[in-house]
């Protein structure tokens, strides 16, 4: 057996194995005292007790939302710094996940109810547009200008969006529930939320697994690329195209959380290598468990209060952003 292929397996062995812990753990923890025996008896003998209902209702649907939405952000940000060839792109930098926000922000600003249906519109619109902005710098060929001019776009539109989105909710008086949104969260997620992000989370996953072979040819260059048969135009609009609305409903669900797609794959590829086959599912994987395991220090650090889930991935991702373009630089 390859090393490769060993490594591949260890990794997917420990991150299953943390996965599977962190759901436990994000299940039991909590201000309300939840012992083995009421998460056994909420799946398998269930009846309405405060306690069964807590973990069935909300604490259930809350861990799997977080674990497909740390997926959602783990494969795309894998699927962006592929077709772009940088290691520090991915949708928050370049701004999808900040435009989703807005978009979300303005339909709280004019009235419209705030559900399920409507937040995925609102977060999917968002996305459309910051992508197709995002598509218009990487129609070009993918040179390291082009690709610094993505990046400093990204990172503009990013800024642009979040003031944008701040100024709306000085103006409407809804400042509370928009830095609710800025900062992240999975307080209010539903089974409702769950079953919206995992039919995006799957098919999306499908559709990324089959074009990984594609983005591994991308990944070599453009000339490469073209040299054999394939149009790097056209694998990058297919991949943002998938990418955009995988990363709204995990606006939808989640609100704005930063730097997990950037984290995941540098850390997915540093172990397994450049093999997007192996990075874009194991990246899923990771994403899953670094967002698992910020959910239950956003809920425990300060418990009973709730510290935002974009504070920890903020703080973890800003040394990292900045060690990563140094390395580049260098």
């Amino acid at each position: 057996m390859k090393l490769s292929n060993k490594r591949t397996i260890i990794f997917v062995f420990c991150s299953l194995l943390l996965l599977i812990v962190g759901l436990i753990l994000a299940v039991k923890l909590g201000s309300v005292h939840i012992t083995f025996k009421d998460i056994w008896n909420s799946i398998f003998n269930y009846n309405k007790t405060l306690e069964l209902m807590l973990v069935r209702d909300v604490r259930i649907p809350r861990a799997l939302s977080v674990l497909l939405t740390g997926g959602i952000l783990g494969v795309t940000g894998a699927m962006v710094q592929g077709v772009t060839r940088n290691p520090i792109a991915e949708p928050s930098i370049l701004g999808v996940s900040q435009g989703a926000t807005l978009i979300i922000a303005i339909f709280y600003a004019v009235g419209v109810t705030i559900n399920t249906k409507n937040v995925m519109i609102a977060s999917f619109i968002g996305a459309l547009i910051t992508g197709i902005i995002v598509l218009a710098f990487i129609s070009k060929k993918a040179n390291n200008n082009s690709i610094t001019k993505i990046l400093l776009a990204g990172t503009a539109m990013s800024t642009f969006f979040i003031s944008l989105t701040t100024i709306i909710g000085l103006l409407t008086n809804q400042s509370q529930m928009i830095v609710f949104w800025v900062s992240g969260g999975f307080r209010n997620a539903t089974w409702a939320d769950f079953k919206l992000v995992f039919i995006f989370a799957i098919i999306g996953l499908v559709i990324a697994i089959l074009l990984s072979s594609k983005i591994n040819i991308l990944n070599l260059g453009d000339d490469v690329a073209i040299g054999l048969g394939q149009n790097p135009q056209k694998i990058r609009f297919k991949t943002l195209m998938v990418v955009i609305p995988m990363i709204a409903a995990a606006v939808a669900v989640g609100k704005n959380i930063a730097f997990v797609g950037l984290i995941v794959p540098q850390i997915v590829r540093k172990l397994l290598g450049e093999d997007y086959r192996r990075n874009i599912p194991c990246s899923f994987l990771f994403g899953a468990v670094l967002l698992t395991y910020a959910d239950i220090a956003a809920r425990m650090l300060f418990n009973p209060y709730e510290t935002p889930i974009g504070v920890f991935t903020v703080l973890i991702g800003v040394p990292f952003f900045i060690s990563v373009a140094r390395k580049e630089r260098g």
